[in-house]
């Protein structure tokens, strides 16, 4: 070869091609014909079911829920929220229990931790206001 670069696709000198604009992509091939509309085919191939999605969303309210629930239950201007939101993450930590029992959720610790954050922020008012009067009561 001479200073020019091979080009296997290029046409050789013994053999006479018309002249064609450079194309992009691969050269053309002999492809076979499409078959006509209709013709049966090898079709789509089978998927199986696809499996369902966790609902996480109870547990993880009632974590929330129980979690914010405890810190304001702990502050004593807001406790009658925190008393409110305790109760909703007892709710809702139940649901998320029963759903992982279920099998259709995957966060069962979650949803036990806000049930058990649900019952500290519901119970801890009434325990420490409990405490506070027997505190007051006994120095007297």
């Amino acid at each position: 070869m001479s200073d020019e670069q091979y080009n296997p696709y290029a046409a050789q000198p013994d053999q006479q091609q018309p002249q064609q604009q450079p194309g992009y992509g691969y050269p053309a091939a002999n492809y076979p014909p499409a078959p006509p509309y209709g013709a049966p085919g090898y079709g789509a191939p089978g998927y199986g079911v696809m499996p369902m999605q966790p609902s996480n969303g109870m547990g993880t309210a009632g974590l929330v829920l129980g979690i914010i629930g405890l810190v304001m239950s702990l502050t004593f201007v807001l406790t009658v929220i925190g008393m409110i939101l305790g109760l909703l993450a007892i709710i809702f930590g139940g649901i998320g229990i029963s759903k992982a029992n279920k099998g259709e959720a995957t966060n069962k610790g979650a949803a036990i931790t806000g049930l058990v954050t649900g019952i500290l922020a519901l119970v801890l008012l009434p325990l420490l206001f409990t405490l506070f009067l027997g505190s007051v009561y006994s120095s007297m």
